[in-house]
């Protein structure tokens, strides 16, 4: 059994029976989070289209990329939209090799999320150079003005580090992201559509549920 056909998602019509009030409230919270605001419905549908990348659904892949060239994105903006995404994968894993550093520190200190970790990158440098140099290569590429302007690929950055859960990403990304002048409704509103996303993933996934309880 293939658990990805698109035709499984006629499962969702019964969602509504099952229950009502929560979808009545899904829809509402999905719709008004898309709507035009600070940010605009193509860059709200390029953001749903990465964090779809990482949240790794393939319903909301399929839904929010024609979403996003129905109000016109391209295929590349959208590919470079997914290559912010690989980027912070990446930095995520790289960003964490600080707490492997701590655990090898009989001195370090009990809170593991201390900001002052990341002077601790150069370690993981020291340890593996020529691997650190070309992620490091990567990221920078990754994030540079192209297709996309630099500052909605940091907007891009926000929303996935708040998908990943990586703190450290959180806090640079938002900062570069000021610098190149987003502001705090366009942050908030990208934030917003990771939200949607996460709980949309969850939503679509109903639909492998009651395929599978039916058998």
């Amino acid at each position: 059994m293939n658990f990805y056909q698109t035709e499984s998602l006629k499962n969702l019509n019964h969602v509504k029976e099952l229950a009502p009030e929560q979808m009545q409230a899904f829809s509402e919270f999905n719709k008004t989070v898309f709507q035009e605001g600070a940010l605009s419905k193509k860059e709200k549908e390029m953001i749903a289209v990465a964090i779809a990348h990482v949240t790794e659904c393939p319903y909301c892949i399929d839904s929010h990329t024609k979403k996003a060239k129905a109000v016109g994105a391209t295929l590349e903006e959208l590919v470079e939209a997914v290559f912010v995404v690989s980027g912070l994968e990446a930095g995520g894993a790289v960003t964490h090799s600080t707490h492997m550093e701590n655990a090898l520190d009989s001195e370090a200190a009990d809170s593991l999320y201390n900001r002052s970790n990341l002077k601790k990158l150069g370690q993981l440098q020291k340890g593996a150079p020529e691997g650190f140099k070309a992620y490091s290569n990567f990221s920078a590429t990754a994030m540079k003005e192209g297709k996309l302007s630099a500052k909605f690929k940091e907007i891009i950055a926000v929303a996935v580090a708040h998908a990943t859960q990586c703190p450290y990403c959180i806090d640079v990304h938002s900062k570069n992201a000021v610098k190149l002048g987003a502001t705090k409704e366009e942050l908030s509103e990208a934030v917003l559509v990771t939200s949607a996303l996460l709980a949309g993933g969850a939503y679509a996934h109903i639909a492998n549920l009651i395929q599978s309880y039916g058998e």
